[in-house]
């Protein structure tokens, strides 16, 4: 960036200073420049006079108000400029409080005060012209086009300023939409992570509880069987440790890594499990709990996208959760049916049935319906075919998904 010059830091201390002391200096310049042509005139012309620099100071001093009350400014100029002519004051060579005048019109006032002003303007500027003697011509054309000159120059002034405005308002509301998108990704994260820690605390500790209290019941008459409850408590409680340990490792460095993420789009991500790890899942909830479980898979299946895998563990993991701990069901069975385009997931236990206080309370299936959501699904639950509650979920495969809503 060139270093400013001593016109721009110039123009720029004009524009902070005080508005009244400019206008003040430039209606003093005016009458200064009004009153040279009388002061040192011309072969045959009129030396100043008390009447010509009293009507000359007419047209200067209301300038000092031209930002306050243009209008008002422009009408007491235009008023003095001609009596001028009439008392042979008689009128400047260049009608510099004019032209001031007609700029500042032209950039401030409203569109019909400034254009009856120039019309006004012009007229006079004719008039006076001809009541001059010996005008010539180059004289008309010398004061029209200074008073169209001073006009254009103050149209462009607003326009620029126009211009600078939608600019400026424009990079704002950017700035807004910024800081909405951040606090909005925010918000995502932050209900990321919930459901993260909520389906990864439920399960565990529902497995745990499971086996806490079938472990006093067989620690005396099979001990051996008491012992493996307690190595499901164990390695239970160190899965849920070691996936915790990950999210809050991610959440501490994500401030430190956000800005080579921004740049190169390399920074950690959390290691999610997949559909790989379902069967995993499932032996976990068979081993720890009297859970019968199976998994029966359908279909060719294909990559996902990575949340799709991410949201389909944790659907099942939710489902198998719930089914732990409020169905009081034998048996439970995990369908993968893969179709081109989706797939279906589908997880039925046999239990005592949907209860609405146990199944739709707490994070469970608001969190399987967000899951479902946030990748372009959907999720329903309800009774199951046979009695039971089924839970069955639509995710679709496709990279160039459509995200639902919210």
């Amino acid at each position: 960036m060139p270093p400013p010059t001593w016109t721009s830091s110039a123009l720029a201390r004009l524009r902070t200073a005080n508005p009244y002391a400019v206008d003040a200096a430039l209606a003093a310049l005016v009458l200064f420049a009004a009153s040279l042509q009388w002061m040192f005139p011309d072969e045959g012309d009129d030396r100043l006079t008390w009447q010509g620099w009293l009507l000359a100071a007419a047209t200067a001093l209301p300038l000092v108000w031209r930002r306050r009350a243009p209008f008002a400014c422009a009408c007491a100029v235009s008023v003095a400029t001609p009596a001028m002519a009439v008392y042979h004051a008689p009128p400047p060579d260049v009608e510099y409080a004019g032209l001031v005048v007609l700029f500042t019109m032209a950039s401030q006032a409203p569109p019909w005060q400034r254009r009856s002003m120039l019309v006004g303007w012009v007229t006079g500027g004719i008039l006076v012209m001809q009541h001059k003697e010996n005008a010539l011509p180059f004289e008309y054309a010398f004061h029209l086009t200074s008073l169209g000159c001073a006009y254009g120059l103050g149209v462009l002034t607003r326009v620029q300023r126009a211009y600078t405005a939608a600019v400026e308002d424009r990079a704002r509301r950017l700035e807004r939409e910024k800081a909405a998108d951040t606090a909005r990704a925010r918000a995502q994260e932050r209900a990321r992570i919930a459901r993260d820690m909520h389906d990864i605390l439920a399960h565990a500790v529902s497995l745990m509880v499971v086996q806490a209290e079938a472990g006093p019941v067989v620690v005396r008459s099979d001990p051996e069987r008491a012992e493996a409850a307690f190595d499901a408590i164990a390695g239970a409680g160190r899965d849920a440790m070691r996936q915790l340990r990950l999210i809050l490792g991610v959440l501490k460095e994500e401030e430190e890594e956000g800005r080579e993420r921004t740049r190169n789009g390399n920074g950690r991500h959390l290691p999610q499990p997949g559909i790989a790890s379902l069967p995993t899942l499932i032996q976990q909830v068979r081993d720890s709990t009297a859970l019968r479980t199976e998994l029966l898979t359908t279909g060719t299946p294909h990559p996902l996208p990575p949340d799709t895998e991410v949201a389909a563990y944790r659907v099942v993991q939710e489902a198998l959760t719930n089914t732990v701990k409020h169905a009081y069901a034998a048996s439970a069975r995990v369908e993968l049916d893969w179709g081109e385009d989706e797939l279906k997931l589908t997880v039925t236990d046999d239990g005592r049935g949907p209860d609405q206080d146990a199944h739709d309370s707490g994070h469970g299936l608001i969190g399987i319906r967000e899951r479902a959501s946030a990748c372009g699904g959907s999720a329903t639950a309800g009774p199951g075919p046979d009695g039971g509650f089924r839970v069955v979920v639509h995710l679709p495969t496709a990279g160039d998904r459509q995200t639902a809503p919210g």
